[in-house]
């Protein structure tokens, strides 16, 4: 596949190493020269100092062969631009945009990227899916990443196992033989460094962690039969009030009565801003690194510190000095891959990676054959993917205990007539099931070849 972006910045630079990766012909455009440099040193790619919404540029990139744009610059304006040129003189039949200003967004204007208008097929807003993944993580204290599948029917959980869990040292197939009526699947362990699919026979131990695919309703006793019985919180306090944190704030808000929130937010004019949005929030304007602001929010009552300023430092520090004063636990945004690994010893609970959503949610429409999600794990090491099952799919009409699935692949669940259905050996795949499969980097292509639109499999 083709593909050119437009913008080098942590996004850009994330979506062109994975695509490249899987020797994809990647194009990046940049203002910065140096942004550039990099990523010509670093990946193999070309790489285009200029404007991304510049027509000549975009035709030294390869626009008219290009299958896809993906348009994430910094400016909104930029990324729209590049795509109606690249609609209206190239052609490129795949066209993704960033769109950060939330004005862009409202109900009322949703035809305005319609082919009519800004012929734009794939808007792509992270504040928005960011903010989501924080209010499921809020919702779900326990879980270190929630990603939804199946219109929300199936949920799928990273859960670490702790010392007491009940399920560590039990072979997985027990596991289902023990809870029958549980429709929990294991599809993923993270153990040390390494990330690998897990057999029936093999057992969870203290310290990993699991990716646990199971039926919505099931989610807190699948929680529960691990150890995690948290609370979920009602007194929280968020340290920013950009986009993410204003959009938190005002959600729950609006779903959950009974939350009391605190919103910290250093710059004056933005904090009376949104003070005057937010009904029930309390707004404190100052630094979320000010002990005693952080004393002024009675921080020592606090179920959750939730940390989602523009820095990665704030954030680290801000959650840390938060648990220190007696805040019960914390979620951080944390933009630097470098951060994750020091997560755990600053004893931050959970952290969300802006990068890893919205890469993720571009590769779903990077992904060939009828994929309606993917959800990048791990900085990329796997993905777990929703499929569609197509007549021509060789998963269809055999009992998934004959099937002979590649190394690095186990199926999670199946979506039919509106159930879940859990994957026992005895199921049989069905024409436009929908499929929830966790795959290891290596075996991505293989799932799509699974779900492609073709008769090659004849």
């Amino acid at each position: 596949m083709r593909v050119i972006i437009c913008g080098a910045g942590q996004v850009g630079y994330g979506i062109a190493e994975r695509l490249a990766a899987e020797r994809n012909d990647v194009s990046v455009i940049d203002t910065s020269a140096q942004l550039i440099q990099a990523v010509r040193d670093s990946l193999d790619v070309r790489g285009f100092v200029g404007h991304g919404s510049h027509p000549e540029v975009l035709e030294a990139a390869g626009a008219q062969q290009a299958d896809m744009i993906i348009a994430v610059t910094l400016h909104d304006e930029v990324n729209i631009v590049a795509c109606e040129i690249a609609h209206a003189l190239f052609n490129v039949p795949t066209k993704i945009a960033r769109i950060r200003a939330q004005s862009y967004l409202q109900p009322q204007y949703q035809d305005l990227f319609s082919r009519d208008h800004m012929p734009i097929d794939v808007i792509i807003s992270p504040e928005l899916e960011v903010g989501e993944m924080v209010l499921r993580r809020i919702a779900l204290p326990g879980a270190t990443d929630v990603v939804r599948f199946a219109e929300g029917k199936i949920i799928m959980v990273a859960i670490e196992c702790l010392e007491d869990c009940p399920v560590i040292n039990t072979p997985l197939k027990q596991l289902t033989e023990l809870f029958p009526d549980l429709p929990s699947t294991v599809v993923g362990v993270v153990r040390g460094d390494s990330l690998f699919v897990p057999h029936s026979a093999d057992q969870l131990i203290a310290g990993d962690l699991a990716y646990v695919v199971t039926q919505k309703d099931q989610v807190r006793r699948t929680l529960s039969l691990f150890g995690h019985d948290e609370q979920e919180a009602t007194r929280i306090i968020i340290a920013g009030g950009g986009n993410i944190g204003l959009y938190v704030a005002r959600t729950i808000e609006q779903r959950q009565s009974r939350t009391r929130i605190k919103l910290i937010e250093d710059q004056r004019e933005r904090a009376v801003r949104i003070a005057d949005e937010l009904r029930r929030t309390v707004v404190l304007n100052g630094s979320a690194l000010d002990q005693k602001l952080l004393l002024e929010a009675d921080i020592h009552d606090a179920d959750l510190m939730v940390a989602l300023t523009n820095s990665d430092q704030v954030n680290i520090l801000s959650s840390v000095m938060a648990k220190g004063l007696g805040c019960k636990a914390s979620l951080v945004l944390l933009n630097s891959p470098a951060y994750h690994g020091l997560s755990k010893t600053l004893g931050i609970d959970a952290y969300v990676n802006p990068r890893s959503v919205t890469i993720s949610r571009v590769l779903q429409h990077v992904r060939r054959g009828r994929i309606r999600a993917v959800h990048s794990i791990q900085q990329g090491l796997a993905e777990i993917i929703e499929a569609e099952a197509l007549e021509t799919s060789p998963l269809v009409g055999t009992a998934l205990r004959d099937l002979e699935l590649p190394d690095g692949m186990r199926i999670g669940a199946i979506f039919r007539d509106g159930q879940m259905i859990s994957p026992s050996g005895s199921v049989h795949i069905r024409p436009k099931d929908r499929v929830v499969i966790f795959a290891m980097q290596g075996a991505v292509k293989q799932v799509e070849q699974m779900f492609r639109v073709s008769l090659e499999f004849f």
